[in-house]
């Protein structure tokens, strides 16, 4: 079955640098749109980021170059790398996957999602 994990999360300070990970199996990973997403407590899950098959990338207006998504294909994994963070951006991240771009919007595997806190 499909497999996400996530990992790199953790506790930085404002302007802070972190980069996480998502390793995924059971699934055609090269082929499948790649998303990061994230939840604050009370708040609903939005996607952040996300990548295609092909590399195009998308981000969300308030992570816009500050975050950088990519994908290596021979390693199955997708990053978010994040820099200058900001006391806003605490939340859980997750990954997901989905056959396209389009797919995102509503995927069907999610990772277990890792907690990124941001100190002023």
């Amino acid at each position: 079955q499909v497999q996400l994990v996530e990992s790199g999360g953790g506790l930085v300070q404002a302007g802070g640098s972190l980069r996480l990970s998502c390793a995924a199996s059971g699934t055609s990973f090269r082929l499948n749109a790649m998303g990061w997403y994230r939840q604050a407590p009370e708040k609903q899950r939005g996607l952040v980021a996300s990548v295609t098959s092909g590399g195009s990338t998308n981000y969300a207006g308030s992570v816009k170059g500050r975050f950088t998504i990519s994908r290596d294909n021979a390693k199955n994994t997708v990053y978010l790398q994040m820099n200058s963070l900001k006391p806003e951006d605490t939340a859980v991240y997750y990954c997901a996957t989905a056959p396209t771009l389009s797919d995102l919007v509503k995927p069907r595997y999610w990772g277990q999602g890792t907690q990124v806190t941001v100190s002023s």
